[in-house]
């Protein structure tokens, strides 16, 4: 058996023993690199995209803390849940990553607005340097397969020559056999 220095058998408990530790938070990839080289041999360094993973993160393990139930929304409404990161239609549910979560919460705030490429790069990564069109392609392409796991209507539109927006096809805009009222 090997002591300390103090003849205490294993030493401190690491529990109980505190360090310094720096933790960033910054959706910027540029910024994380920054971080990193100027607080190099400093401390260890933690670095997250948001606070949700960084929640993630510290969160024992173990039982959800008792919170109290969110209002029962609609059986025929789509709920997005940003603490949880999930997506909810009636009794299912999926998992949404950090980037579908925001992309979908952006799209859902103001549903009939059209979102540019350039807006939703902005809102969703929350960079202005990179907005490339294929990044939010992609990432509308995962939303739509999620949003049609579960069994809604709604989906992610484009609008030609514009940008994106989200359209229920179960509520169509307009309805009507073509001859407006009146006969005219």
């Amino acid at each position: 058996m090997i002591g300390n220095e103090t003849g205490a058998a294993g030493g401190a408990d690491p529990r109980e023993t505190s360090f310094p530790l720096v933790i960033g938070v910054t959706p910027s990839p540029a910024e994380r690199v920054r971080l990193t080289e100027l607080l190099d041999g400093v401390a260890p360094l933690l670095l997250v995209a948001d606070l949700d993973e960084l929640r993630r993160l510290i969160t024992p393990p173990g039982p959800p803390a008792a919170v109290a139930p969110a209002p029962r929304a609609p059986d025929d409404a789509l709920v997005v849940d940003g603490t949880r990161s999930t997506a909810r239609w009636g009794n299912r549910e999926v998992v949404l990553t950090r980037l579908e979560r925001d992309l979908l919460a952006c799209l859902a705030a103001e549903p009939v607005r059209v979102w540019s490429y350039a807006e939703l790069h902005r809102s969703v990564w929350h960079d202005e340097g990179l907005q490339r069109k294929a990044d939010v392609q992609s990432l509308v392409k995962r939303l739509r397969r999620k949003l049609d796991q579960l069994g809604t209507g709604v989906t992610v539109v484009a609008v030609r020559g514009v940008g994106l927006r989200l359209a229920d096809h179960r509520r169509p805009r307009a309805q009507g056999g073509g001859d407006p009222p009146g006969g005219r």
